[in-house]
């Protein structure tokens, strides 16, 4: 029988996954999946560092450290593109690296310090989503909620900016700006999950639903239903599994149910391999006839 307060955490988690699964694909498309990720690790030195200042644990402080600094890496990888003309790869490898090594030096202040073994901060490398409080699930369904909300309400705007920009551009639509809230968005999503998730898996739940939702439909709507769905799965199962596992981390099994639905749809998807392979064996089949 499941407790009332598992049912919060799994239904937090599942909205969590499905506003990771809808902002993750506009993110997909626009080709941005890396800036997530760097921005997710990004995240660590603003939590141990808002942690060091204050000296509390609480959810809304750790998120507003964690928000300015994955906001500051995604300004970084920006800037090195635009003026020191480094390829965007290598921009967000440097930036990745530098965010994260200075979380882990922090982290590990932190940790040293007399209260440090009571903050419990280790659990935002990989996510526990069994420590969250009832105001940490509050937080966390009031942040997915407005995330789903915005990015429907954005929809079309976000829509033309992926596929045409230039049209987007011609009838006066600001491109800037709704690339910054679509940028707004993902770290939110980012600051939203990494309790749960944690910072170093955080991004694994912006690509893979979306990696998986693109190999079953090239329709925008369908695919942001289809993506929204898996993360919805892959948040509730996976939490799930790391409740009634005591020890085990939730971000992990969360990312390792996700990547279990994509290789399924890898291979029994329309554009997966089974379908490839006998197409392939029609055509062989039909040249054998001519």
């Amino acid at each position: 029988m499941l407790s009332g307060n598992l049912l919060w955490v799994l239904s937090g988690t599942m909205l969590l996954g499905i506003a990771a699964g809808i902002t993750g694909t506009f993110s997909f498309l626009q080709k941005q999946s890396l800036v997530g990720d760097a921005a997710a690790h990004a995240a660590l030195p603003g939590i141990a560092l808002a942690f060091l200042l204050t000296g509390q644990k609480e959810l809304p402080i750790l998120m507003l450290g964690a928000g300015i600094t994955s906001a500051l890496s995604v300004y970084c990888i920006q800037w090195i593109v635009s003026f020191l003309k480094m390829k965007a790869d290598a921009a967000i490898g440097l930036v990745l690296t530098v965010f994260f090594g200075i979380g882990v030096v922090f982290l590990t202040v932190v940790n040293r310090s007399p209260i440090g073994n009571q903050s419990g901060l280790n659990n935002f490398i990989f996510g526990k989503a069994a420590t969250m409080t009832k105001a940490d699930l509050m937080w966390l369904f009031i942040s997915a909620s407005i995330i789903i909300l915005v990015s429907l309400l954005f929809y079309k705007e976000w829509k033309l900016l992926i596929f045409d920009p230039v049209y987007a551009k011609g009838i006066g639509l600001p491109i800037e700006a709704l690339k910054a809230t679509l940028t707004v968005l993902i770290v939110m999503t980012i600051v939203t999950g990494i309790q749960a998730v944690g910072v170093i898996l955080m991004s694994a739940l912006l690509i893979i639903p979306a990696a998986s939702a693109k190999l079953w439909t090239k329709k925008l709507s369908t695919m942001l239903i289809l993506s929204a769905a898996i993360g919805g799965i892959a948040g509730i199962t996976g939490s799930f599994i790391s409740a009634i596992r005591t020890g085990l981390s939730t971000g992990p099994i969360i990312v390792l149910v996700a990547a279990g639905i994509f290789f399924i749809s890898y291979f029994i998807s329309p554009t997966g391999q089974i379908s490839k392979y006998r197409r392939k064996m029609q055509f062989r089949k039909q040249g054998d006839i001519g």
